[in-house]
């Protein structure tokens, strides 16, 4: 302790509750979380298959002193496990990334979705309303929103383009950003909505369009796959890199009072774009190896998302350093590396694809 500061004086080291941990954006929160000297808390749904891959790097055993990655139990299906988990963790922050994330499942799993993504948001806000009024504490919160909420709303969208919902996803989404807003409003609690574009990584699930084309990409360079099969080409997207946009996200939960954000690069490039980046990375011709297979096209389409992020750049200091061209060289190159290990694998007599997020 340092000369003259009590213990009573101390400071205390900031505790955040991250669901959604083991996902994409969880993962690089955490790592950013540990990197600011946060003591880091995640939601941990069970199942019968290690599903840590994405955070594996990060943990140490919970008997070690020094370990400040914790994880729990829980699920947004379950509001009294949440009530437990936030008695346990007395977090300062949360961050709610949770969510059924996939816009075409939703489709086939619309109750499902709506039951984890609109009313699971709903049980978080209510167990952590009902944890400050017996603590006398507050915590802040922050909301994962997605661009899907604009759905057929024309581009460039900000935080007043008005919400379009053109998915059982999307239109959930919605549900739990108006959540957030009445609870700020009617509790004075501090929730802050992040609208956040389309936002990549290696560590993108492999049915995430962007991470299946990379994958492709890589398995066809070794010869382990011919074809590719998408769906609609011409759809635009905002594409950013993930482990920028997780900055953002705690930047909002730092400033005086809580708001809502657009988080974007503000450009915006069709599907087949990211495909002939993907293949050019590895001097493939796409049109050699791509087809179009109906069953990916959506129910309703989404044309074009394209992100107006200046109120970001003013209030937040926010900007994305990471371009389109230098995110699809970053996933062609993990998902090389793991196409080749595969290849050699397969050389060995082992059969099947490599599975879980490469990291980078």
């Amino acid at each position: 302790m340092p000369h003259g500061q009590t213990e009573a004086t101390q400071p205390t080291m900031k505790r955040a509750l991250i669901t959604g941990i083991t996902g994409q954006d969880g993962s690089y929160l955490a790592e950013f979380l540990l990197g600011k000297g946060y003591e880091v808390h995640g939601l941990l749904r069970r199942a019968s298959l290690f599903n840590t891959d994405r955070v594996d790097h990060l943990y140490r055993d919970p008997h070690d002193s020094a370990a400040r990655l914790i994880l729990h139990y829980g699920d947004l299906a379950d509001g009294t496990g949440l009530r437990r988990v936030l008695e346990r963790v007395q977090p300062d922050e949360i961050y709610n990334l949770a969510a059924q994330s996939h816009v075409k499942v939703s489709f086939e799993m619309p109750e499902y979705t709506a039951d984890i993504v609109a009313l699971g948001t709903l049980r978080l806000l209510e167990a952590v309303r009902d944890h400050c009024t017996q603590r006398g504490s507050a915590v802040r919160i922050y909301q994962a929103g997605s661009s899907e909420m604009y759905g057929s709303a024309p581009p460039r969208q900000s935080e007043t383009t008005p919400f379009q919902p053109r998915s059982p996803y999307a239109a959930s989404k919605v549900a739990a950003h108006y959540y957030a807003i009445n609870y700020r409003e009617a509790w004075g609690m501090f929730i802050a909505n992040g609208i956040l574009f389309n936002h990549e990584s290696p560590r993108r699930g492999e049915t995430f369009v962007t991470r299946k084309i990379t994958r492709a990409v890589g398995r066809i360079k070794e010869g382990l796959q011919d074809k590719l099969y998408l769906g609609n080409l011409d759809a635009k997207r905002d594409w950013g890199f993930a482990g920028d946009y997780v900055q953002a996200m705690w930047r909002m939960l730092q400033q005086d009072e809580p708001d809502d954000f657009v988080v974007s690069t503000g450009e915006s490039y069709s599907v087949r774009d990211f495909v002939a980046l993907a293949f050019a990375e590895l001097g493939l011709d796409w049109q050699a190896h791509v087809e179009i297979d109906s069953r990916y096209f959506r129910p309703s389409e989404v044309d074009h998302l394209e992100g107006e992020n200046g109120k970001a750049r003013s209030i937040l200091g926010w900007e994305p350093a990471v371009t389109l061209p230098s995110l699809v060289t970053l996933m062609v190159q993990a998902d090389h590396k793991l196409a080749q290990q595969e290849a050699l694998l397969n050389s060995a007599g082992h059969r099947g694809p490599l599975r879980g997020a490469a990291h980078g």
